[in-house]
């Protein structure tokens, strides 16, 4: 299973890499779309193959919990991921100057905020994928399942303290 995984990601970053490519050099502004909205249909093929693997007889291991992270995190953090890759493409690739600011204070803390709400919205996706993926597969084979999920949920309240540790100690301005 975690070949799959490691080919979903290589095929995530490929078909970026090839929409900002079309984008910027090219100048395929329509062709670059097609390429970004392929990243949804790799997500789908990996929850298809982690149904089927465990549909199959496979008892639940890590990598399917992985799987399913991957996916919650690709759909919740995506839109940031390809923005992230198009400023970094602009300055590397373009030698355009990069137009991100350093953020400190409470425009630093609302900012982790909003990532913190990106990752709850993982967890939820990522939540409901597991539920259903055990109520559709049975639970006797998931067990793993339900570690990464508590594992995840952890993480999920450290991301929460680390949050809002920049309310209570803004970062402040390096001169």
């Amino acid at each position: 299973m975690i070949k799959w995984i490691i080919a979903a990601e290589v095929a995530f970053w490929i078909v970026i890499i090839a929409g900002l490519f079309s984008r910027y050099v090219l100048k395929w502004n329509k062709v670059s779309i097609l390429f970004f909205l392929l990243t949804p249909l790799i997500d789908l093929g990996l929850v298809a193959l982690t149904v089927i693997d465990l549909r199959n007889g496979a008892t639940a291991t890590t990598a399917h919990g992985l799987s399913v992270i991957y996916i919650g995190v690709s759909i919740a953090y995506g839109k940031t991921m390809i923005a992230w890759a198009d400023e970094k493409f602009q300055s590397w690739f373009l030698k355009k100057p990069s137009s991100k600011k350093t953020l400190t204070g409470m425009a630093k803390a609302i900012h982790e905020l909003k990532m913190w709400a990106r990752h709850v919205t993982a967890f939820s996706i990522g939540s409901l994928l597991f539920w259903g993926i055990i109520t559709f597969v049975g639970s006797q084979a998931t067990e793993a399942l339900n570690g990464i999920w508590r594992v995840w949920g952890l993480v999920l309240l450290i991301d929460a303290i680390i949050c809002l540790s920049y309310f209570i100690f803004p970062k402040k301005v390096t001169s």
